[in-house]
């Protein structure tokens, strides 16, 4: 699979006061790109919650820091190796700074797909699973 890749800038509300990314933001940027990936292939969030009475949620991440981003950083956030089951998905994600070409992060989690109703566990609709398909 050729990787989802989607820029972002950090701006000061990203940093502290030393121009440093907070780590919380990196689950930001993460989130981001995987929202974007799931747009490009026609799955938007808001209207599957309304019409197929599902959405996604985190159900585990794991983090790997690798080197700061800082203010000013253009990064690639990549979305890669996606597995979509009846259920779950996993996703392999990285950041990368532009400039240099560092990988500043990388991310692997698991997402569950939930009725939007009573956000219990439901199967993936066909029609998802054949647009994400599996991209390992």
């Amino acid at each position: 699979m050729i990787p989802f890749v989607w820029k972002v800038r950090v701006y000061w509300e990203d940093t502290d006061a030393g121009g440093v990314v907070y780590h919380s933001q990196y689950l930001n940027f993460f989130e981001r790109a995987r929202t974007e990936w799931l747009r490009a292939k026609g799955i938007h969030q808001a209207k599957i919650a309304s019409e197929d009475n599902v959405l996604f949620a985190i159900r585990h991440m794991d983090i790997n820091f690798v080197q700061a981003a800082r203010l000013d950083d253009e990064l690639d956030i990549t979305v890669y190796n996606v597995d979509a089951g009846g259920v779950r998905m996993t996703f392999n994600q990285e950041m990368t700074r532009c400039s240099d070409r560092q990988q500043v992060a990388t991310a692997k989690l698991t997402a569950v797909c939930l009725r939007a109703d009573n956000f219990k566990p439901t199967r993936m609709p066909k029609w998802i699973r054949a647009e994400i398909g599996s991209s390992s």
